[in-house]
């Protein structure tokens, strides 16, 4: 018996990457209406996930930022793994050093180098040149997701965060150049107690190495006296692999990969064709 729902957001719940359907509103509802507890666990920072639901009836726990945190409902941080701050602040200097983009997840805030916006238009325009029948509304798309977060800061330079008694939660690197995020994936590859994470094609992640949705589904789970049996999860990327491969139930979207999709119990539809709410609505009926 499902007792609680975890949900990702980009590339599942949301449909380009905005907008929360009609459907599957109702379906998150109808379950809530049984009784299940609905999480959202994604690798967005926990205020920017919960701006979404500002007009639902109910906000749910987030854990955020791949599970280095876990808000309860009212917004309090429940859990954090962050990284260690010395290690954060050196793999933020080699992110500048070799220009790549990258967003540091701090407590209430997202922050980006001044250079950023600049640099993935750039890289957007490049491809342009090299592959001239490429179409460029899905990445144009994705930078404006970028810049629309909440609570979203451009800083002068990674040593701003040098300054703070912030804790940082979570590392975004980020580029449409493949090489060049190739590149920067193997610079921190062999980094003791960090793990590297994707959530699209264009990113990676850097985290704890005890930072991830798994264990933070698991840590909410026992909080809640819900046995991980009775968990289902949904999700379309490697990020999300830690907890479909622990919950009693888990499906992944049509959009995502065949790995992803050969982890899971349930291979539900697309994030753009209410594939949660079609995967709720067939749970819900037996």
């Amino acid at each position: 018996m499902i007792k609680l729902l975890a949900l990702d957001l980009d590339g599942t719940l949301l449909d380009k990457g905005k907008y929360i359907s009609k459907r599957n509103i109702d379906a998150i509802l109808a379950a809530k209406q049984k009784g299940i507890e609905v999480v959202i666990a994604t690798g967005r920072a926990n205020f920017d996930a919960q701006n979404l639901f500002k007009d639902f009836p109910f906000t749910p726990w987030i854990i955020g930022t791949n599970g280095a945190t876990i808000h309860n409902p009212s917004g309090e941080l429940f859990h954090s793994v962050p990284l260690e701050k010395s290690l954060a602040i050196s793999m933020l200097k080699v992110l500048e050093e070799n220009h790549l983009y990258y967003e540091a997840f701090i407590e209430g805030e997202i922050c980006a180098p001044q250079y950023g916006q600049k640099l993935l238009f750039e890289e957007i325009a490049q491809l342009k040149k090299t592959e001239p029948e490429i179409d460029l509304d899905h990445f144009q798309l994705e930078v404006e997701i970028q810049f629309g977060q909440s609570e979203f800061h451009f800083i002068s330079s990674y040593q701003k965060l040098v300054e703070t008694n912030s804790e940082i939660y979570n590392i975004l690197a980020y580029s449409f150049d493949e090489d060049k995020l190739k590149n920067g994936w193997s610079q921190f590859s062999d980094i003791p107690n960090i793990t590297i994470v994707q959530s699209g094609v264009h990113n990676f992640h850097l985290q704890h190495n005890q930072a991830s949705k798994g264990n933070a589904l698991t840590i909410l789970a026992r909080k809640l006296q819900i046995d991980l049996v009775d968990c289902a999860a949904v999700g379309d990327n490697y990020n999300d692999l830690s907890m479909l491969e622990i919950a009693g139930l888990s499906a992944a979207m049509g959009n995502a990969d065949k790995e992803i999709q050969e982890v899971c119990d349930f291979v539900t539809k697309s994030n753009n064709e209410d594939g949660v709410a079609y995967f709720i609505e067939a749970f819900l009926k037996d």
